[in-house]
């Protein structure tokens, strides 16, 4: 017979110290500032501090000059804005051509857009050379479009001869009736590109499903379009159109290589007319104040689209 088993030892349940739960080693309480600062501290220096900088020399008489001294003048340079007809000529102007190159360049690239998204061959190719425009410096892009549009030399009128629709040549950037759509022309080509990957990528996320499920109820293509993707879209089509209007109303060196602000201020945009005030005339603290009331008039402007775009949605 065998010897019986020893019972295993009883074990008894841990006590309140083994119970305890470890401490969490705490960290310091800078480290989210440490970790953001190398991306904070450029916007700090190159966005915030020039803003800053700007707003204050408008509420001065600030000029060119060595030992000119700045004096304090509040708000006397928007007082004299106010009645500046010639400020108030070149926001209007600023004002035709944002808006005409803002929506130019959603029509463009919409239309684009819905091309470069069919299952075509060489699609790759198409989407590489779209974005060759964007890819160019303005004042390159300045430069290839004066040859464009020279009276004589130019491409355009060439083309223009050839087909017998003029006689002689025509000059795009010096005529009062031409110059403005000639270079609205010019800046919807060049943002163009920008605006189509934008909606091309809106494009893609939307379900296929859906417009399998538009066309099995006998929905057509633009039923589909307006009923289906342009829903989808409206987020993208917000944004993009924002970010668009706020780039082409602070726009600079295109127009400035193409006309100078000319012929007889007709395409002078409103940084354009900032510029010269500043750097021909050295009124600094006048030019400032062009800057901040530029600003504040887009910020209104684009609240006002964004809120009603978003009473849209609701």
């Amino acid at each position: 017979m065998a010897p019986p088993t020893a019972a295993p030892p009883r074990t008894e349940p841990p006590g309140p110290a083994a119970r305890r739960p470890r401490r969490r080693q705490r960290t310091g309480g800078g480290t989210p500032w440490a970790l953001i600062a190398p991306a904070l501290v450029p916007v700090v220096l190159f966005s915030v501090a020039p803003l800053l900088y700007g707003f204050y020399l408008s509420l001065t008489d600030a000029r060119a000059g060595l030992n000119v001294d700045a004096g304090f003048v509040g708000l006397g340079n928007f007082a004299d804005l106010l009645a500046d007809g010639d400020f108030w000529a070149s926001f209007r102007i600023g004002l035709v051509w944002s808006v005409g190159v803002t929506a130019l360049q959603l029509l463009a690239g919409m239309g684009l857009a819905l091309l470069l998204d069919l299952d075509l061959r060489l699609r790759w190719v198409a989407r590489t050379l779209a974005m060759v425009p964007w890819a160019m410096p303005p004042v390159i892009v300045g430069l290839m479009w004066k040859l464009v549009y020279h009276p004589d030399a130019g491409i355009l009128n060439a083309a223009l001869r050839d087909a017998g629709l003029v006689s002689g040549g025509i000059d795009w950037l010096n005529d009062f009736s031409y110059v403005l759509p000639a270079i609205i022309v010019v800046g919807v080509w060049t943002g163009m590109p920008q605006t189509t990957i934008v909606l091309l990528a809106g494009l893609q996320g939307v379900p296929r499903e859906l417009h399998e499920a538009a066309q099995v109820d006998g929905a057509g293509v633009w039923r589909r379009f307006r009923a289906v993707t342009l829903p989808q879209l409206r987020t993208v089509i917000t944004t993009i159109t924002s970010l668009n209007f706020v780039w082409n109303m602070n726009e600079f060196a295109l127009v400035y290589v193409l006309t100078q602000g000319g012929p007889g201020g007709r395409t002078r945009l409103p940084m354009l007319y900032a510029y010269e005030e500043a750097f021909r005339y050295g009124f600094f603290g006048y030019a400032a104040a062009m800057g901040v009331a530029i600003v504040l008039v887009v910020l209104a402007v684009l609240g006002m689209y964004l809120r009603r775009r978003m009473r849209e949605a609701e």
